[in-house]
């Protein structure tokens, strides 16, 4: 039985990337970019689900990744090389900082960590914005557009998020069957016990804390090259540091499927909020982060919709009798 559910969920799965890859074929522009915005969250909330959901770091460094991503990729293409190869090699630079960067603040743990990587956050930002004879300083970049009608270039960046996010989400499934997923998961319910056992806690968390920026890092790159401006404010945005673990946590911090509809259902969720309620957006975010600390601490995925349905039914059959 529970096998039949986990084929379902793949096979529910299968078909939402047959649709997404199909909508280029009949969709509008705006349903193009919402879904480009869902392919690339789903690609972040993946990567940060490698150390914050299955090794339990709360790391708020996404924007770090992705702002450098942006960088690295658009001083590349300045630099006449194609976009392709400036994706490429956004990911290894984040990658090998992401390493570098593991050494010194996976020395920390819970909130000092927490606090430790909204700094880099601010770091790299300043250090961007500072850097103005490079990065153009608080004036930004301006990046080679993707040759191509607007439809055209809507439709190759939603293939390039989606085929990240794919990548990814394989990667998620790999790393959970080996003895990596395995060690993560010892490190999140007890550090000191799974060092004791014989696990590489230092080097289990480098790689999990790695893997959860390089795939940021092609992100930003490939989204340098689709909307062809970079800023310091926009590519370091400290709201997107936050909208990332929130999306993991809607959908299920630690499970494979959990990232991407947490992903799913905060986009849809910010849409109707920017249509809706423009000036009560981020107020929408900071009711959505009480709801799920108080009333859905482990996601979606994760509630026991069966005992829901059975309160519903039982609750439905006195309501009944009463009458």
């Amino acid at each position: 039985m529970m096998l039949d559910k986990i084929q379902f969920k793949y096979l529910v799965l299968a078909i939402c990337i047959a649709v997404i890859a199909s909508l280029p074929l009949y969709a509008d522009n705006y349903v193009i970019r919402v879904a480009i915005s869902m392919t690339m969250f789903s690609a972040m909330a993946l990567s940060w689900n490698f150390i914050g959901g299955f090794t339990g770091y709360p790391s708020f460094a996404t924007a770090a990744f992705f702002g450098i991503g942006c960088y690295v990729g658009a001083l590349v293409q300045r630099a006449g090389m194609p976009a392709a190869v400036a994706w490429v090699l956004a990911t290894l630079f984040v990658a090998a900082f992401a390493a570098f960067l593991g050494l010194i603040i996976l020395r920390l743990k819970g909130h000092y960590f927490a606090i430790g990587s909204i700094a880099i956050v601010e770091l790299t930002r300043l250090i961007i914005s500072s850097w103005e004879s490079v990065t153009g300083g608080g004036d930004g970049l301006n990046v080679p557009l993707m040759q191509g009608l607007p439809t055209e270039v809507a439709s190759r960046v939603l293939y390039t998020m989606l085929l990240i996010a794919i990548l990814v989400f394989l990667v998620s499934v790999l790393v959970d069957k080996a003895r990596l997923g395995f060690g993560l998961r010892c490190i999140n319910q007890n550090e000191d016990a799974a060092d004791m056992v014989g696990v590489n806690t230092t080097q289990f968390k480098i790689i999990a804390f790695t893997l959860s920026a390089l795939f940021c890092g092609t992100v930003g790159a490939v989204y340098a090259s689709w909307v062809g401006y970079i800023d310091p404010t926009d590519s370091f945005s400290i709201l997107l540091t936050v909208k990332v673990p929130v999306m993991v946590l809607l959908g299920g911090a630690g499970t494979l499927l959990g990232p991407i509809v947490g992903a799913a259902g905060f986009v849809l969720m910010e849409e109707f909020f920017w249509a809706s309620f423009l000036e009560w957006n981020r107020a929408a975010l900071g009711i959505l982060i009480v709801f799920l600390i108080f009333f859905l601490p482990h996601g979606l995925l994760k509630l026991d919709y069966s005992k829901i349905k059975r309160h519903f039914f039982k609750a439905q059959i006195e309501e009944s009798k009463r009458n």
